[in-house]
This record gives C-alpha cells, structure tokens and sequence, in this order.
C-alpha cells in the first residue's frame, strides 16, 4: 500500500453548502484506480458515513466517526452502543443552568431544527441525530462562558472539539488517534491527511502529507509548524476543488501513476 488518504468532510471533500463531492471525482476515481484507501474522517455518524462510503465507493475502508470517538469498520452500517452518548447527556444535565442553557446540542434538537442549521434534508438529519458517542451543538456564550462550560464538564471526563460549524463533546478520542490505530494495522508506506477547521489540526500533523483545505466559511486553521517545511500545504482553491488538485498533486509528487 504506498499511500493511504485520510479526509474530513464538511468543507473538505464535500462543499460547505451543497454538500456535493462532484468537483473531488476526478482525484477519486484515479486514487480508486490505483487501489489507493481512503478513509473518511468526520464528526458525522456512523448512519451518515456508511450511505456515503456507498457512494463514493469507499464502503471497503474503516471510516472515523464522530470526530475520532470511534471507528466504522468496513462494510458496516452502525454502531450500536449508545452507552457514552447517553452518559454525555447525563453529564450535561450536571452543569450549572446559566452555562447549560448557552449549549444547544443535537439531543435537545428535534429533527427540523438540526435540517435548519445543517441544511440537510429530514432523512439525512435524522441520521445526523442518531449518536452513540458524540454531541455536536452550538455555543451562543461568550468565550469566557465557553471556558467555564467546558471546565464544568471537564470534572465530568468530557472533553470538546470545535468544527467548522459546531462545538462537539465527547469522552475522548480524536480523529488523530484513530488515525493511528488505523495506519499501525494496514501499513502504508505514506500517507496524506486533508482538512479545514482546527480539529484536523492533530490528523494533518499525523500524515506524511498535510492539507489544510481552504473553506471561507469556517474559522480555519492558524499557521502549523510543517508549513514551513512543507510537509503540511494549503490549497487556493475552496473545498472539493482544492481536494482534488492537492491529491492529484501528491499523486505526482509520488510518481505513483508511473509505479502502476
């Protein structure tokens, strides 16, 4: 395996608005070609990763779910123990009401009201609902509020990472680490990372290749170390279009057309 690709979504591989891979397939379909993985990193459930491994044709590959809490395996469609997303409900219901009331999570959302702030039709909401050990939600504080939210939950062995949309908590586990855990079983000889917002920030720095993958509407990614030895790039291009020219661009670098 010479190289294994690992990718956000919202933003990265799929548009921040349509959600549409199309301006990414010329990349897919070449890396497709050359039995090049890749794995799809995301915040999402594991009910919406799986339709889109089907998609996209990835269904053979683990995928990270729920920003790094846990792993799709490949071929499955869910993961069924909820026993963490239910513990993280409970924990919110220990922080004090002032700093409670300023974090709206998926669970205190109906169906409607996630389709309205995610601009996903009702069946894809529903899925985006379906958690077993996350809880994306929006802050409306003050950063100082943040900080005090998140410290209370702290006590409570909950940790948050921020998107490029929502505030998500989980017990730990990042995209990073699944990360690890997926390279030390299948072995690549290098591998490539591409995101948008800062909790890629730890995936990309994993990767033989980094890309932040530009998305104006997202709070982005300060200036990392390996930018300035080149092991981590940016795109100019916005979203799947940056995805797709930075892949084809390692492909070159790597001369893997011409090993096949």
């Amino acid at each position: 395996m010479q190289l294994m690709v690992f990718t956000d979504l919202d933003g990265t591989l799929l548009d921040h608005e349509s959600y549409s891979s199309a301006d990414a397939a010329p990349a897919l379909a070449l890396l497709k070609s050359l039995n090049v993985p890749v794995v799809l990193a995301s915040s999402k459930t594991a009910a919406e990763i799986a339709p889109l491994q089907a998609e996209l044709g990835l269904s053979e590959w683990p995928a990270i779910v729920e920003n790094g809490a846990t792993t799709l395996e490949p071929g499955a469609d869910t993961v069924d123990d909820r026993d963490a997303y239910e513990a993280l409900r409970a924990a919110l219901r220990e922080i004090p009401a002032d700093l409670r009331r300023m974090f709206r999570g998926f669970g205190d959302m109906g169906v409607d009201e996630i389709m309205r702030h995610t601009k996903l039709d009702f069946e894809a909401a529903a899925r985006a609902g379906d958690r077993s050990h996350s809880e994306p939600g929006l802050w409306s504080g003050t950063d100082e509020d943040e900080a005090s939210f998140l410290a209370a939950l702290a006590t409570h062995g909950v940790a948050a990472r921020r998107g490029g949309r929502f505030l998500t908590l989980s017990f730990g586990g990042t995209k990073a680490g699944a990360m690890a855990g997926i390279i030390t079983k299948y072995q690549p000889a290098r591998t490539l990372a591409l995101g948008d917002a800062p909790n890629d920030t730890e995936m990309l720095e994993l990767a033989d290749f980094g890309v932040i993958v530009r998305n104006d509407h997202g709070p982005g990614i300060p200036e990392l170390p390996g930018e300035k030895n080149g092991s981590i790039r940016r795109t100019e291009l916005a979203g799947p279009a940056g995805w797709n020219k930075a892949v084809l661009d390692v492909v070159q670098e790597l001369k893997l057309q011409e090993s096949a």
